[in-house]
């Protein structure tokens, strides 16, 4: 039977928000937009974990065009120049491998971070199969083969992709360093993973997001 609910459209994210994916977890079908262009400052090329100072920033550098045009997001390249991979890495060693998961998950995650990848838009797909399946959640999705501006035919929730103006209300979870700098929202899925394993996927379907 061919379901008439609409589709939730999304970007593609580097180890997304954790609103991002209750949007996930939640959605009936799945529509990646793989037609628009790049735009700095989104979850495109940064996430957010919780460090021992607090929320803490990892930023994949990419190849900027050498005048400066718009690019689209499928043709931006990582730049490899600087030795990201170990840094992201070594950040969540320092900041997760106290919490319960980390030791679980860490064979599953760890070679994303041993190969140079070129182009950010495989990467975040490829960071995304991965996240799926340290949630156990069947994730089938498929992909936008043009863009449209104006969205009516799905749920069009691309804006989280914004790494800014967040509004979410989610429920607090237990963080590692949360008796020092309180519960921080709306972090990478990698927060939620760690810290509540099997549990991850539970908490993402019982909550939701604002539009």
């Amino acid at each position: 039977m061919t379901s008439t609910k609409k589709a939730t459209l999304l970007h593609p994210a580097y180890f997304g928000s954790i609103a991002q994916f209750v949007a996930i977890a939640n959605a009936d079908q799945i529509l990646f937009e793989d037609q628009d262009n790049y735009q700095k400052q989104t979850y495109r090329n940064r996430t957010y974990i919780y460090g021992a100072n607090g929320r803490l920033l990892l930023t994949i550098p990419i190849k900027h065009s050498q005048d400066n045009r718009r690019q689209l997001y499928r043709d931006i390249r990582i730049e490899n120049d600087f030795e990201w991979q170990k840094l992201h890495w070594r950040s969540l060693e320092t900041a997760y491998r106290t919490s319960p998961f980390f030791e679980f998950y860490e064979d599953d995650l760890a070679p994303l971070f041993e190969k140079k990848k070129e182009f950010l838009l495989d990467f975040n797909y490829e960071t995304l199969e991965v996240v799926a399946d340290c949630l156990q959640l069947d994730l089938s999705y498929q992909k936008t083969n043009r863009y449209k501006k104006e969205v009516t035919e799905h749920r069009d929730l691309r804006s989280l992709i914004i790494a800014k103006n967040e509004k979410h209300e989610l429920a607090s979870y237990n963080q590692v360093f949360q008796d020092k700098h309180g519960s921080l929202k709306n972090l990478s899925i990698l927060d939620l993973i760690f810290n509540e394993g099997t549990n991850a996927l539970t908490y993402l379907e019982e909550q939701s997001i604002a539009l």
